[in-house]
C-alpha cells in the first residue's frame, strides 16, 4: 500500500530478533494458533484513563485489545489499517502480522497529519491489539508501563459572532469531551464534562445572545445563555487535530425543536380576552390587552388576543383558545344597574371545572403527564398574587374576589383570571381609564405578572422554557 511507505511487505525482516523469528515462524505460528504464545506474550493489567482493563506484553511492548480500547475511542478496521478516532485526534495504524516486528519502529503510522515510524497493531489469536506507546503519542496522553493517563481537557477561549437572525458562541477546548445541552426556563445550558477552566461572565455584541456565563459544577464546566420563545438553538462540536470547538448557535433563524407532548410547556400560550363594553365612548379593555400583548410578544412569548376593533372570535372559538391556554386572562369593566362599586378587582374562578380532564386532575386523579397539561388551582392563585403585586407597584390598589359559572375561565386548564379594570357606572373609574399613565400601568402589570409566572413555572419544571419578563416601565 502507498500509505504504508515501508510496509512490512516492502522489505525482508531485519536481522537479529526479526531474523530469528522468520526462521522459527512455522513453529511459533502453530503455538499461537493453539493459544500458546510462549514467553513472548505475557498478561497484565492496565489503567486506561482511569479504567482497569486487561493488557498483554508482546516482546516487551504493552498492547491493549481493540475492543477494550473502544471504551475510550472509536476503533474501526479497514483491511490492513486500523482507524482510531477520538479526543480530537485520528490515528491510522497498520496491522503487521509479524508480531515481533510490529513492536519495533519498522512500520509507518499516521497521527493526525503527521507520519512517523512507530510500533504497529497486530493480531494475537485472531484478535486485534494496539500498542500503548503509539496510542499515547497520537492521542496526546501520558504513558508509563501499566498506565495511560489523559491530560484534563481545558477551556482555551470563548468567542462570539453576531448574525442577522442568530448569534454564535464558540468555546475552544484543548481536546474532545462529552457534552450535553438543554433549555431550562429562559436559558440554554450546555454541560462540558470534566473540563478545566475559569468561571466568568461574558458580554457580546449580539442581539439574540447579549451575554453568556461559564460556571463550575463539580468537575464540569457549564455554559449558559438567555433564550426567548421566539428563538431556537443548536449545539455541535467541530473536532480538529489538537483541539475541539463547541459551537452554540441561537436566535429566531434556528428552527425550534421539541417533543409534541411538551409543546405547551416549551411554547406556552397566553390568551388575552378583552370584553367589549359599549356606551362609554372608548375601549379600555382592548387598549390594555393590546399594549400587554405587544410587550409579551416583544419578549418572545406567544400571545393571542380574542378581538380587535373590527372583528372578534365567537364563543366556540374563544372556548377552543381557552382550552389550549397556559394563561387565560379576561379583561372587563364592572356593570350592574344602580351599583356604587368602583376600583380594580382581580377575580379567580371558583367551583368545579366543566372539563372532565381538568376536574379529575385537580381533585387528585393521577394521569400520565397530567401535570404538563392541567395545572392545579395553585397556579391561578400565584398568578393572582403576582398581578396584584405588579398593580400595587404601579400605584393601583386591586381588590380580590372569586367568580363561578364563567365558562371560559373554568375551561382553562392552567392559570385563569378576570381583571376588572373599573366600573362603567363610576365616573372616576372612567376618567382614570382615559389617562395614558393609568393605561400603561395596567398593561405593564398584566405583561410582567404573566411573564414572571410562566418563567418561574418553566424553571421549576426544568423544561425547555420560553421568554423573559418584559423590561418596560410603568410610565408612572
Amino acid at each position: 500500500m502507498r500509505f504504508l511507505g515501508r510496509s512490512f511487505l516492502s522489505r525482508p525482516p531485519a536481522t537479529g530478533r526479526a531474523g530469528g523469528l522468520r526462521r522459527s515462524w512455522p513453529l511459533l505460528s502453530a503455538a499461537l494458533l493453539a493459544g500458546l504464545a510462549g514467553a513472548q506474550v505475557t498478561f497484565g493489567k492496565l489503567n486506561l484513563a482511569g479504567q482497569q482493563v486487561d493488557s498483554i506484553g508482546l516482546y516487551g511492548a504493552e498492547y491493549v485489545n481493540g475492543d477494550v480500547l473502544g471504551k475510550l475511542v472509536r476503533v474501526t478496521r479497514d483491511g490492513p489499517i486500523v482507524r482510531v478516532r477520538g479526543l480530537g485526534h485520528t490515528l491510522l495504524v497498520p496491522i503487521d502480522l509479524d508480531q515481533e516486528r510490529a513492536t519495533t519502529d519498522f512500520n509507518i503510522v499516521q497521527l493526525d497529519t503527521r507520519r512517523i515510524q512507530a510500533p504497529a497493531a497486530t493480531l494475537v489469536n485472531g484478535k486485534l491489539y494496539l500498542p500503548l506507546s503509539t496510542l499515547a503519542t497520537g492521542l496526546g496522553a501520558r504513558y508509563e508501563q501499566g498506565k495511560l493517563t489523559l491530560a484534563q481537557p481545558e477551556l482555551l477561549g470563548v468567542s462570539s459572532r453576531a448574525g442577522q437572525d442568530s448569534d454564535r458562541l464558540v468555546l475552544d477546548l484543548s481536546r474532545d469531551v462529552g457534552i450535553s445541552d438543554e433549555a431550562r426556563g429562559s436559558r440554554v445550558v450546555v454541560r462540558l464534562r470534566g473540563v478545566k477552566g475559569e468561571a466568568r461572565k461574558y458580554t457580546t455584541r449580539g442581539a439574540f445572545v447579549p451575554s453568556a456565563e461559564v460556571s463550575r459544577d463539580g468537575d464540569d464546566l457549564i455554559l449558559s445563555a438567555p433564550i426567548t420563545a421566539a428563538s431556537g438553538y443548536r449545539v455541535y462540536k467541530v473536532v480538529r487535530p489538537g483541539g475541539t470547538r463547541v459551537v452554540l448557535d441561537l436566535g429566531p433563524g434556528i428552527p425550534r425543536v421539541s417533543p409534541a407532548l411538551l409543546e405547551r410547556v416549551t411554547r406556552p400560550l397566553i390568551v388575552l380576552d378583552p370584553v367589549k363594553v359599549t356606551g362609554i365612548g372608548r375601549d379600555p379593555t382592548l387598549d390594555v390587552a393590546r399594549r400587554a400583548a405587544e410587550m409579551l410578544s416583544g419578549a418572545g412569548w406567544q400571545v393571542q388576543v380574542t378581538r380587535d376593533t373590527a372583528s372578534a372570535l365567537n364563543r366556540d372559538e374563544k372556548m377552543t383558545l381557552a382550552r389550549q391556554s397556559d394563561v387565560y386572562l379576561a379583561l372587563n369593566l364592572g356593570r350592574f344597574p344602580g351599583s356604587t362599586r368602583s376600583g380594580v378587582t382581580v377575580y379567580e374562578p371558583a367551583g368545579p371545572a366543566p372539563s372532565q380532564l381538568v376536574s379529575s386532575v385537580r381533585v387528585g386523579s393521577t394521569l400520565p403527564y397530567g401535570s404538563l397539561v392541567v395545572g392545579d388551582t395553585g397556579g391561578t392563585r400565584r398568578l393572582s398574587e403576582l398581578l396584584r403585586g405588579e398593580l400595587k407597584g404601579g400605584n393601583i390598589t386591586a381588590g380580590q374576589g372569586s367568580l363561578s359559572r364563567v365558562m371560559t375561565l373554568s375551561e382553562a386548564p392552567q392559570a385563569a383570571l378576570l381583571l376588572e379594570l373599573g366600573w362603567a357606572s363610576n365616573s372616576r373609574d372612567l376618567a382614570n381609564l382615559s389617562v395614558e399613565r393609568r393605561l400603561q400601568a395596567l398593561s405593564v402589570a398584566v405583561a410582567r405578572s404573566v411573564a414572571t409566572y410562566l418563567t418561574a413555572r418553566a424553571n421549576n419544571n426544568a423544561n425547555v422554557g420560553a421568554g423573559s419578563a418584559p423590561n418596560a416601565g410603568a410610565g408612572q
